[in-house]
């Protein structure tokens, strides 16, 4: 199976950029849309941003749209998210995972393989 690996996080103030990065190993094989959620102290887990295999369909929540871009380099199993504009709001812990399924999906119980997660904080 599939192993996924966020880096990237850390500490910013508002209106700076940060990129996080997406690196997966073992059975990369596997085609799979892939997504970002996060997850603040006492919040439900939320989504943030997906891409598919193929790169050709994207999709942002609301909040993060205009400001968030995502990417993936399928020969170096990376996806990418490249935040910029960042608000106090968008501190939490991001997360990457593959939807189980063929298809494209927001709803974080139809995804698989989480990564450990990288904590994002920014200042004001």
């Amino acid at each position: 199976q599939v192993q996924l690996v966020e880096s990237g996080g850390g500490l910013v103030q508002a209106g700076g950029p940060l990129r996080l990065s997406c690196a997966a190993s073992g059975r990369t094989f596997r085609v799979s849309t892939t997504a970002w959620f996060r997850q603040a102290p006492g919040k439900e887990r939320e989504f943030v941003a997906l891409i598919s295999w193929s790169g050709g369909s994207t999709d942002y929540s609301d909040s993060v749209k205009g400001r968030f871009t995502i990417s993936r380099d399928n020969a170096k199993n990376t996806v990418t998210l490249q935040m910029n504009t960042l608000k106090p709001e968008d501190t939490a812990v991001y997360y990457c995972a593959n939807q189980r399924s063929f298809g494209i999906s927001k709803d974080r119980h139809e995804y698989e393989n989480w990564g450990r997660g990288t904590q994002v904080t920014v200042s004001s």
